[in-house]
């Protein structure tokens, strides 16, 4: 069967079961981060992709298979958060989240944004999540050590949008 073609569009009520469930898959996040996360999704839904929290899905062949949160950050002039990204195990590796932070970093150039921030972990198992923001061209920041709980540091990344 040839690869179907992954389309980005505004997140939708029906999406949520699949994000949520990728969010649980992917075993990066605590229960706690979990119910942040579904908070997040559900002010999205209530508010629309011109509230503070813009939110898009990655969908191949009717099927959600990715899921990204962004927003501008309260009290800056043109910065902008990406809460949350997810996708599906089984459909990583395979530019997906690239598609997703490409797709978000070209409307928050739309939106006059000049400055991306990404946050997470140190832990052993987020380097592919480090390298992938790196390889965006992501620069490490901050590490505020022990933030997340003992032994597990905070990484802050910058990217500056260019709107030319």
């Amino acid at each position: 069967m040839p690869n179907q073609i992954v389309t980005i569009r505004p997140t939708q009520a029906n999406d949520k079961p699949a994000i949520m469930t990728m969010l649980k898959e992917t075993k990066f996040f605590r229960d706690g981060e979990i119910v942040i996360a579904e908070e997040v999704l559900d002010a999205s839904l209530d508010c629309g992709i011109l509230g503070e929290y813009r939110s898009y899905s990655a969908v191949e062949n009717n099927k959600t298979i990715g899921w990204i949160c962004f927003g501008p950050t309260a009290c800056t002039v043109g910065t902008f958060d990406v809460f949350w990204i997810v996708v599906s195990p089984g459909c990583q590796a395979k530019g997906i989240g690239t598609k997703l932070m490409d797709f978000a970093t070209d409307l928050i150039k739309k939106d006059n944004g000049r400055l991306i921030v990404v946050e997470t972990s140190g832990m052993t198992k987020y380097l592919a999540t480090q390298k992938f923001y790196e390889k965006l061209g992501y620069k490490k920041e901050a590490v505020l050590k022990d933030f997340y709980t003992e032994g597990d540091d905070k990484i802050v990344y910058l990217r500056k949008v260019d709107n030319r």
